[in-house]
């Protein structure tokens, strides 16, 4: 933004231009749209102080301890003394180093903040910024409460050399501390985050969310073109960009970073809770509980099971956004395997089940509309996705966040892609890291149970199954085909499988069966979600310590 003065009778006031729309703006009201432009959204820089202000609730932030470092360890100088340099970006910004840290509260939630600041020799990180960032770090572990990584850097401080390098290591480090002791951490990338920044603790976080137009990278983009001689496509490196690749959880502008922040935070458990008698007992059970899951065979219909087959693929039949936005509050979407893709046939994030944090995971096939159905690729998941759900149970173990999946797929995704990005292997991988993660997990098949691909998201100490859902080793037309040499022949299939709830419940294969409204799931959304609320309830609640 640049300030243009306007002359005229009264005092004149101040106005901004925006450098991407060139719009005007009047200075106040920039201000107060947090230094966003009304009209483009770009997002202008903010200094580190500004930044703790706008994040933290007002009067809650505490300084943490400064620390003392060697200003100038290796007598640097280029055109002039690293020193000198040192000294005029003190006196520009006020600090002693490109990172402030502070300890406060967000929505009331207890927090320790280490936000860098470009204005600081471009945020490079140098001895003295490692040494705050792992200070903030080992605050928020003997604190117990989670840190948030405000990041805007060129990248590793030259003029110090190797020893700027290692503190991509020390940083490191201190948040594998963090990850053992399951504190939550977040980063808040900013533009630019570069370097060594970018390849340490920025990309280490649980959940990575970006500003609009952020810019993330190891390499710069006049880096990149110089040493390859390729032209980068439009928007390469920003927050849209990696949010589309899978590399960030979600892109959120400025105005709710604060709420979006605060939800996140609930998902940390209090430190050192007072024992609560109440709390501790076992859950007794409800009169809800006692209906919630069928659990013998005759207490079920005998259906068709051709019949079911088609009540389980309604298009209209609730999708796991649709349980989430019914059941789960505060429930926040996070994307991407943190590799190269964001497959959208899987989705998940954290939530509130009645009052209980839960990391809730699932299939999705896209509603009835047919271009959502073919974005989701009808439910049937890339290795992507499967990478996805298992990054979010690992931060549900992370955390001692109960794990509930929705699995509503014909089968993973069949196609050469997926393949050459090693289906079989993503799909290997979930099952032995649910066969072994340290927290509850709840399965329920809420419409088609296809093959691997359904058992990838179903390996869980409780498996249900919806009223109309099926679960199956092929597809009763896959079956037919191959065994019968005639696709017509899938009623007859489906009968021999045995895919239908009942005799599903028969031969063990699920724990209970969750009741659905007259004429199936479909029919009535609320009230669908309503008996899967109550099941998850009932299950979760067996399952608590």
């Amino acid at each position: 933004m640049v300030e243009v003065e306007i002359p005229h009778n009264a005092e004149p006031p101040a106005w901004v231009r925006c450098d991407s729309c060139v719009t005007l703006i009047y200075a106040k009201r920039f201000t107060r749209a947090l230094k966003v432009c009304p009209d483009c959204g770009s997002h202008t820089r903010l200094t580190a102080r500004q930044r703790l202000e706008h994040l933290l609730d007002p009067g809650t932030a505490v300084p943490l301890d400064p620390v003392e470092c060697v200003p100038d360890p290796l007598g640097f100088s280029d055109t002039r003394p690293y020193v000198d340099r040192l000294v005029d970006a003190r006196a520009a910004t006020g600090q002693r180093t490109a990172v402030l840290c502070a300890r406060g509260t967000i929505e009331g939630r207890p927090v320790v903040v280490a936000a860098m600041d470009f204005g600081f020799l471009g945020g490079s990180l140098g001895c003295g910024e490692g040494a705050l960032i792992t200070a903030a770090a080992h605050t928020s572990l003997r604190m117990r409460v989670p840190l948030l990584l405000v990041t805007a850097s060129g990248g590793a401080r030259m003029q110090e050399g190797v020893l700027s390098l290692m503190q991509m290591a020390k940083t490191t480090n201190a948040l594998a501390e963090l990850d053992e002791a399951g504190i939550l951490v977040i980063s808040l990338i900013t533009d630019p985050t570069y370097g060594g920044v970018a390849a340490s603790f920025a990309t280490l976080a649980d959940v990575i969310i970006a500003e609009p137009g952020a810019r993330l990278g190891f390499a710069g983009p006049r880096v990149i073109e110089h040493t390859t001689g390729e032209t980068l496509p439009e928007g390469f490196q920003t927050a849209e960009f990696l949010l589309s690749h899978g590399l960030v959880d979600d892109v959120v502008p400025r105005a709710a970073l604060r709420a979006t922040l605060g939800q996140l935070l609930a998902l940390q458990p209090a430190a050192d809770p007072e024992p609560d008698a109440a709390a501790t007992a076992a859950p007794a059970a409800t009169a809800t509980d006692s209906g919630a899951i069928l659990r013998r065979p005759e207490e079920l219909a005998g259906a068709d099971p051709w019949a079911t087959v088609q009540l389980a693929r309604h298009p209209d039949r609730p999708t796991t956004l649709d349980y989430a936005a019914h059941l789960l509050d505060g429930f926040h979407e996070l994307h991407g395997d943190r590799i190269a893709e964001d497959c959208a046939a899987v989705v998940g994030g954290p939530g509130l089940l009645n009052g209980r944090p839960v990391m809730l995971i699932g299939h999705q096939k896209g509603g009835t509309g047919l271009v959502e159905r073919k974005r989701r690729k009808f439910g049937m998941p890339n290795p992507g996705g499967y990478r996805k759900a298992a990054r979010l149970m690992r931060m549900a173990a992370k955390l001692g966040l109960p794990v509930i999946t929705l699995i509503d797929t014909p089968g993973a995704n069949p196609g050469p892609d997926a393949e050459r990005t090693g289906q079989a292997g993503a799909i290997a991988a979930n099952l032995r890291l649910m066969a072994r993660l340290p927290v509850p997990i709840v399965a329920v098949v809420t419409g088609e149970g296809g093959s691997g691909g359904a058992l990838a998201l179903a390996v869980a100490d409780r498996v249900l199954i919806s009223a109309n859902g099926i679960y199956s080793v092929i597809s009763p037309e896959g079956c037919a085909a191959i065994l019968w040499k005639d696709a017509s022949a899938a009623p007859t299939a489906a009968e021999a499988l045995r895919v239908d709830a009942r005799q599903l419940l028969e031969l063990g294969i699920v724990d209970g069966v969750v009741p659905e409204p007259p004429g199936g799931a479909h029919t009535d959304h609320p009230q669908s979600a309503a008996l899967l609320g109550a099941a998850l309830t009932a299950a979760l609640n067996e399952l608590d310590p």
